[in-house]
């Protein structure tokens, strides 16, 4: 730096001036200025062993040095210093090396390149303005300046008039400064002053988190298992003529499915069991008379909407609602999933506000008692009457999650406590609530049903409510449910908790009929071939129908029942299998029935079962809106798993059909159901 100085010097020394005597004064005054710049704080000026990386910055100087004692450079500038004008350069810090001063107000400058900024300043002994002749020879400075590659574009309205303007308004401290101080203090102040003014150029970015201590938050895995199988075939009836499985009045699929629609997403095949999707809604069928069987049975035959060629069996059933103050007693053991994977808001949260709801619909004798299980189980409300609700509502409130599920012991200590709440003539139920994650103790399907199955001939039936989607275990829930007498339904909103624990309460918690099974012969002069809609998980063996020790499903108080049956008449062009070349060319049987319905029951606490037989006409009927409704649900659920038995069939259809079949739809389940229909239609495309 000492050597351009001195060469600066020695340039204005050469540089001609028109009056000798003027030029020779402030030459004078000029070399006083740059000796005193020399002399003051020589350890702030750069040294051959200033950093590498301001070596450009040291050459772009050079290099503005020549310019500026360039013979028409120095010309302008000596007349400028004629005039009683000091000439001074203000460097701003290279890198590791100056730092300009935090109250200097700068015009912007960008860099590139990391290349640092050159600024020239003029200011004048009297803190007057300064003429344009100087503002145009700094101006050229810059330019040229700038025009070197890698190095600096300035604003094109740097000019120094407006240098010493802003100089002018700066505070007070630094304006009554000397012109000389103000230069060398600019040199001189502590690089925290020019962070400011980086600051005041360019906002700081804030600096990227580092790799060793960014957290990669873990991924939950969907471990969701449905309980479903194959769409039961087309039956040749010459070849089978008979058809057997249990009733089902779970509903879990249903709301599975709803649950996926409204999250924008096609439910996985595998939740779809049609027959859940159908008895999720009540129907107004025939209910039974005073002093008949517990249910009553309804049968519809009529065109098939999906296919003119075949026709729909319709079946209903009605159970017989008992008055509430008729009902007998109730011993509930809450057995609560406590475990780390029930925290979610749709889990425990939405579970305990359920129970809540159904709180109100007990009856002061009823008795209620909370078992709890994570990592291991535990007793944290003794049997205690529903008129004590406060203390009920405490021990739930208090519940938190956390820990594995140890559904074994839960289990085990659940029906421990029911038994011992139990008394002759009293209605005595687990109701289990989890998300199905049993990953300690009994968590094969087999074993478990084998385990409940144990449980439920002494009279304690098993009701389970799934919460929370991800890792759903539908396919342990089904088992429990099944072999324990019970209901399975699953709760993803609280209007849904409504729907199952109030509205529908009864039904769920107090059966009118055990190990109810259906078996429909079907007659092979009038009926082709034929298919069971659904109940696929339900299938029973022909011979398991008089087998009284063979487990079914149950009907609860006000319980509807409802089953379709696809069936092709004889000689109908819907026939889609061949005849044998060596089977029987001719079949024997009445030409005015389509085929006969057997239903066998027991009354809750008797082994032996009861019969109920009915002939299934010819005569095709206009169907009424309840088999209509059912029948559009059935083609909903078939769309959703992409059956091919529906033709071109489409959810439009499907929409128009139970559109026009809602009835008074009091509760608004089947508006809802069209909604859902018109969602799959919009997410299938």
């Amino acid at each position: 730096m000492t050597d351009e100085l001195d060469r600066l010097r020695a340039a204005l020394q050469g540089a001609p001036a028109p009056d000798a005597d003027t030029k020779a004064a402030h030459l004078r005054a000029a070399m006083e200025n740059f000796d005193t710049r020399q002399d003051r704080a020589p350890e702030t000026r750069p040294t051959s062993d200033a950093p590498a990386n301001g070596a450009g910055f040291w050459k772009g100087v050079s290099t503005m040095l020549d310019r500026m004692t360039s013979r028409g450079t120095l010309a302008a500038t000596t007349g400028l210093v004629t005039a009683g004008v000091a000439l001074f350069l203000i460097l701003p810090q290279a890198p590791g090396v100056m730092t300009p001063p935090g109250d200097l107000t700068l015009p912007r400058v960008v860099a590139e390149k990391e290349a640092p900024t050159v600024t020239t300043e003029v200011r004048s002994r009297d803190e007057g303005t300064v003429g344009g002749a100087l503002d145009d020879a700094a101006s050229a400075l810059v330019e040229e300046q700038v025009a070197e590659p890698h190095t600096l574009q300035a604003e094109p309205s740097f000019a120094a008039n407006e240098l010493v303007e802003m100089d002018q308004a700066a505070p007070a401290p630094l304006a009554q400064m000397a012109p000389q101080r103000r230069v060398a203090e600019s040199f001189m102040a502590p690089s925290a002053a020019g962070q400011e003014l980086s600051k005041s150029i360019a906002p700081p970015q804030p600096a990227p988190l580092p790799e060793s201590k960014r957290i990669a938050l873990p991924q939950e895995a969907d471990t969701e298992a449905f309980a479903s199988a194959a769409p039961n075939p087309l039956k040749v009836t010459a070849e089978e003529p008979v058809s057997t499985f249990s009733i089902d009045v779970d509903t879990a699929s249903y709301a599975v499915v709803r649950s996926s629609l409204m999250a924008g997403q096609m439910p996985p095949r595998g939740a779809v069991r049609v027959e859940e999707m159908v008895n999720y809604f009540p129907y107004d069928y025939a209910a039974p008379s005073p002093g008949e069987a517990p249910f009553r049975t309804t049968v519809q035959t009529f065109t098939n909407p999906w296919n003119s060629g075949t026709q729909i069996v319709h079946i209903g059933l009605q159970g017989a609602l008992p008055a509430v103050e008729d009902r007998p007693p109730l011993n509930l053991v809450f057995l609560i999933d406590t475990s780390g994977s029930m925290q979610d808001a749709n889990k425990l949260p939405l579970l305990k506000q359920s129970l809540r709801l159904m709180l109100s619909e007990l009856r002061p004798e009823d008795q209620v008692a909370i078992v709890t299980y994570a990592g291991s189980a535990g007793q944290v409300l003794a049997p205690t009457p529903a008129a004590e609700q406060a203390a009920i509502l405490n021990a739930l409130d208090r519940l938190e999650a956390g820990g594995s599920t140890a559904g074994q012991a839960g289990l085990q200590q659940a029906y421990a406590v029911a038994e011992a709440m139990a008394d002759d003539g009293e209605v005595t139920r687990v109701l289990l609530a989890t998300d199905g994650d049993f990953n300690v103790g009994l968590s094969d399907p087999e074993a478990l049903k084998e385990f409940i199955a144990d449980k439920r001939d002494n009279g304690t039936y098993l009701t389970v409510l799934g919460f929370g989607r991800g890792n759903l275990d539908d396919a342990t829930m089904q088992a429990l449910a099944q072999n324990g007498n019970g209901q399975a339904a699953y709760i993803d909103t609280l209007s849904e908790a409504r729907k199952v624990l109030v509205d529908q309460l009864t039904g769920a918690l107090f059966p009118i009929a055990n190990d109810v099974k259906i078996q429909v012969e079907f007659n092979p002069a009038t009926v082709a071939e034929y298919r069971l809609i659904g109940y696929e998980t339900r299938a029973l063996n022909r011979e398991d129908f008089n087998n009284d020790k063979v487990d079914a499903g149950e009907i609860g108080a006000g319980h509807t029942v409802t089953a379709l049956y696809e069936v092709t008449p004889t000689g109908s062009p819907a026939v889609l299998n061949d005849p044998l070349r060596y089977g029987a060319t001719t079949v024997e049987g009445p030409t005015d029935e389509l085929g006969f319905l057997r239903l066998r029951y027991k009354t809750p606490g008797a082994s032996v079962s009861q019969l109920i037989e009915t002939p299934i006409g010819t005569t095709l009927t206009t169907p009424d809106a309840e088999a209509r409704f059912a029948t559009a649900i059935a083609g909903f659920g078939q769309l959703l798993r992409g059956e091919t038995y529906l033709g071109d069939w489409s959810y439009d259809d499907a929409v128009a059909l139970a559109t026009g079949a809602k009835g008074e739809d009091t509760f608004g389940y089947r508006a809802e159901a069209v909604t859902l229909m018109r969602l799959a239609e919009s997410l299938s495309r």
